[in-house]
């Protein structure tokens, strides 16, 4: 699912989905020694995000990246080079291997000065970063754009943190609705267990990627369905997400 329209298709059953591995976007918005530096995760951020802000000035948008984890990749990649004599690593490779380097490439990209948030609640992760967004939007009355995404692992680290692929979801969420609102969105933390998704086919993939874990709220955004659901959050704890037609 590489767009939104391809991915609103399949969640209203009107396409069916082929697993098949991400293809990441080419993120021509970066200045070209920039872009031949940018990681898989990298281009996964920026590529949510600039679908998600369309029609608006990205330079004045507030944002909120939420990641269960850095980059997998370069994470593996440094833990390698520790384990040999030669313990210097790449300075390029180390700056892409933090968690706020996405939201640094996207300042460069956009030039945005807007307040920006970095949070990681592991598997909680779209959920912490969904409460952080529309707290800005209500009491700052700020427009704000989240996105969540998570990068994969490979082996050995992949045996303990199992994220198969990169992908995300990106959210553009306004204080007043505009021509383009799906939906008012309203969220709570609940006690009450989260029931079961009933979508065999992208079961997996909600269960397998944190970001995932927004799937039924983009199941009901695609089809235009109205009403709550309840996501996996942290231990205990769950998020009810309610959507109204927007006003």
């Amino acid at each position: 699912m590489p767009d939104w329209p391809s991915a609103r298709a399949v969640l209203r059953g009107e396409q069916a989905w082929v697993s098949a591995p991400s293809v990441l976007p080419a993120p021509s918005i970066l200045p070209p020694a920039e872009r031949r530096r940018a990681s898989r995760v990298i281009k996964l951020a920026l590529g949510i995000g600039l679908e998600a802000a369309q029609g608006a000035d990205v330079s004045t948008l507030a944002t909120v990246f939420s990641a269960s984890g850095a980059d997998g990749h370069n994470c593996h990649a440094l833990c390698e080079q520790l384990a040999t004599d030669d313990r210097h690593i790449s300075p390029t490779r180390f700056h892409n291997s933090v968690h706020n380097a996405p939201a640094g490439y996207w300042g460069i990209a956009t030039r945005a000065m807007a307040p920006c948030q970095v949070l990681c609640a592991f598997d909680g992760s779209f959920g912490a970063g969904l409460l952080d967004t529309l707290a800005q939007v209500v009491l700052d009355q700020q427009s704000t754009l989240l996105l969540a995404y998570d990068s994969e692992y490979p082996e050995p680290l992949f045996a303990t943190r199992p994220v198969p692929d990169c992908a995300g979801i990106a959210l553009r969420l306004e204080p007043q609705p505009s021509p383009q609102a799906l939906a008012r969105i309203t969220a709570w933390t609940t006690d009450g267990p989260a029931p079961a998704w009933h979508n065999d086919t992208l079961e997996p993939l909600r269960a397998a990627i944190p970001a995932m874990r927004a799937l039924p709220v983009m199941e009901r955004l695609a089809r235009g369905e109205h009403g709550e659901v309840c996501l996996d959050y942290l231990s205990g704890q769950q998020l009810a997400v309610r959507l109204d037609p927007p006003v």
